[in-house]
């Protein structure tokens, strides 16, 4: 399909590098925070995400840069607060692919050492449930044919994290409660639906191993 049949049919744009970063300074404190959630319901192919995701791994890597084995924990709790929707399969793939690399790179050039295959499998793990093929519009999957479900990360000590599932047309249902939600992040009071399945924690070397 052609550049000028993809804007036609699905409105794809590029926005660019000097946009992306004006508009995120407006929320800066946030997408310098390593735990806040960001999420793009359009995300193309990672331009948005690709630059939160920068900026905190600077972020990670100032307060853990003495540590790799911590730098690894923050780096993925990082990962794991970026989601995105996006209907082209295409674009999917790139964006996956996309903050995969960032992050490995990243450490490749600040750490001399061979990242862990099963770090590996477990960030592509995450990436792959958090960078949805689906329609914003209708909060279906394209996979699936189902209702979009996102999956929310939370290192709950030093090495493990707890995932938590939620469909997406619940999380925009706003019903009232205490916590934070999975996208709601500003420290106001927040609304959550409850998860629709909740499992058991897992060290971040073996996130991979969620289905």
């Amino acid at each position: 399909m052609s550049s000028k049949d993809r804007i036609s049919k699905f409105g794809e744009v590029k926005t660019n590098f000097s946009e992306i970063n004006n508009m995120l300074n407006l929320v800066r404190n946030e997408s310098l925070r390593i735990d806040s959630k960001f999420l793009e319901p359009a995300c193309g192919d990672g331009n948005f995400l690709a630059e939160i995701l920068k900026r905190k791994l600077d972020q990670v890597f100032k307060k853990f840069k003495e540590n790799h084995i911590n730098f690894e924990i923050n780096a993925m709790y990082a990962i794991s607060s970026l989601y995105g929707i996006e209907i082209l399969e295409d674009n999917v793939a790139k964006s996956r692919k996309r903050l995969f690399d960032i992050l490995c790179k990243f450490y490749n050039k600040n750490f001399n050492l061979k990242i862990h295959n099963d770090y590996k499998k477990s960030l592509q793990n995450v990436l792959c449930l958090n960078i949805i093929h689906g329609d914003a519009l209708s909060l279906i999957s394209m996979e699936t044919k189902k209702p979009i479900v996102f999956s929310e990360w939370s290192l709950i000590n030093e090495t493990d994290f707890k995932r938590r599932d939620f469909t997406f047309k619940e999380l925009l249902a706003y019903q009232p409660y205490q916590e934070k939600n999975l996208f709601s992040d500003l420290g106001e009071k927040a609304f959550i639906p409850s998860p629709i399945k909740e499992y058991k924690p897992k060290n971040y070397l073996k996130l991979h191993e969620y289905t």
